[in-house]
């Protein structure tokens, strides 16, 4: 068995994040313990060496060498950042005094060109004066102010009229939601990005599979941290396009793509296309997580399959991401393993059952009784001989009629990116 950090995903994802969208992930790996604390806090130190939040390097450089001093070259970082904080703000004044007053914002139009020339006639206000807001506000998010941050992106993007720095500006917006914990206004600025890079189809394909990457790395802290994330989660990922960027640039994410299929239960219906594409990249990338839907459902290995959900309770709870779903998902997994099970075997030793899934015999019982009340097994328990006897069950005719449209669809695809592939 491999050890928990050989299943650490943060060193991967954080190439898909901006810098201070890492901190937590270090913070939460501090806390795990699964690295030395010197070298999470010199990861720390040489992150935010790259940022202007000069006081946090001091800090942390004071920590890691125990001691009162710190180099020359922070002070004078710390100056030039103060300094150039101090520029920005007397060139934004204009505008921000005009934010600031109610009244004045209240005749702010939808129209973007419509409110510059407002702001040019009325109060002196140009693109320049726009520009350094934006300037300001990726000052201030360096600073690590991202509550003001957050304030200057949403204002620069109803005035600006630049296409480009309004996407980047709502990058930015995304990222002080989650850093701010806003997870309602991140899961909104989420889709509206969604929104934007679906409609920039003139850029390079790579730029494109880029693009999608990064959003998907960023969702992953608005979809698990949103009561309506998982839904979200497997609405964004399934999409074809953005398998497409799995498959080629970002396999690990199938992690979380597979424990929101497994704990959302009313997502079912995607398993099937779920698993196709695990199969497909097992060469490429798996986990316990991810092994254990295939030893599931393409091996019907059942001894295979518990070993994995076993392995699973290690990688979740060292997972930023998917810590809190840790018990949920084992959970659904033995649901999975049972309901499988059930379908392909008309009586189960209850005790061979309890082995399985590691669960005392008399607990193992009752969980029964309520799983096949919620799972609508035609099964019953056969106290007398100790077993769980399974009525065959088969399909209903919307059931197969469903799943041979799935099919139909999964092989149109497969044609449909074929005739593509052969054009180019």
């Amino acid at each position: 068995m491999k050890s928990a950090t050989e299943y650490d995903l943060s060193g991967v994802i954080s190439g898909f994040l901006d810098k201070h969208l890492v901190f937590p992930l270090l913070e939460f790996l501090a806390q795990k313990h699964l690295y030395d604390v010197k070298q999470i806090e010199t990861s720390k130190l040489d992150l935010v060496e790259k940022t202007n939040m000069v006081d946090y390097a001091v800090d942390i450089y004071q920590q890691l060498n125990q001691t009162d001093e710190f180099p020359e070259s922070l002070r004078l970082r710390r100056e030039e950042v103060l300094s150039k904080l101090a520029a920005l703000k007397e060139q934004v004044q204009p505008i921000v005094e005009f934010l600031s007053n109610d009244e004045h914002v209240k005749l702010l139009k939808q129209d973007r060109t419509q409110n510059m020339n407002f702001l040019q006639s009325e109060f002196a206000i140009g693109p320049a004066q726009v520009d350094a807001l934006y300037a300001f506000a990726k000052w201030n998010f360096e600073c690590g102010n991202y509550a003001a941050a957050s304030e200057y992106l949403y204002h620069f993007r109803t005035l600006s009229t630049h296409p480009e720095r309004n996407t980047n500006a709502l990058w930015g917006k995304v990222a002080t939601d989650i850093l701010l914990q806003d997870y309602q206004s991140g899961m909104d600025d989420v889709l509206k990005l969604k929104e934007l890079l679906e409609n920039d189809t003139f850029a390079p394909v790579p730029r494109q599979l880029q693009q999608k990457a990064w959003l998907m790395h960023w969702s992953l802290f608005v979809f698990f941290n949103h009561e309506n994330g998982m839904n979200a989660l497997i609405d964004l990922f399934m999409q074809d396009r953005y398998i497409t960027a799995i498959q080629l640039t970002a396999q690990h994410l199938l992690r979380y793509l597979s424990v929101a299929v497994v704990v959302n239960k009313r997502r079912r219906n995607v398993l099937k296309d779920l698993i196709r594409v695990i199969q497909q990249e097992k060469y490429e990338y798996s986990d316990p997580i991810t092994e254990f839907l295939r030893c599931l459902f393409v091996e019907f290995d059942f001894e295979g399959a518990h070993e994995k959900l076993e392995q699973c309770e290690e990688v979740l709870d060292n997972d930023f991401f998917l810590v809190a779903t840790k018990e949920s998902f084992i959970e659904a997994g033995r649901q999975f393993l049972f309901e499988t099970y059930c379908r392909i075997h008309q009586s189960i030793d209850l005790a061979s059952l309890s082995k399985q899934l590691g669960m005392e015999k008399d607990v193992t019982e009752k969980w029964i009784v309520n799983l096949i009340r919620n799972a609508r097994l035609n099964a019953r328990i056969d106290s007398e001989a100790e077993t769980v006897v399974i009525q065959n069950q088969s399909l209903s005719a919307y059931e197969q009629l469903l799943e041979k449209a799935r099919a139909l669809s999964l092989r149109t695809f497969g044609l449909a990116n074929a005739v593509v592939g052969s054009r180019g």
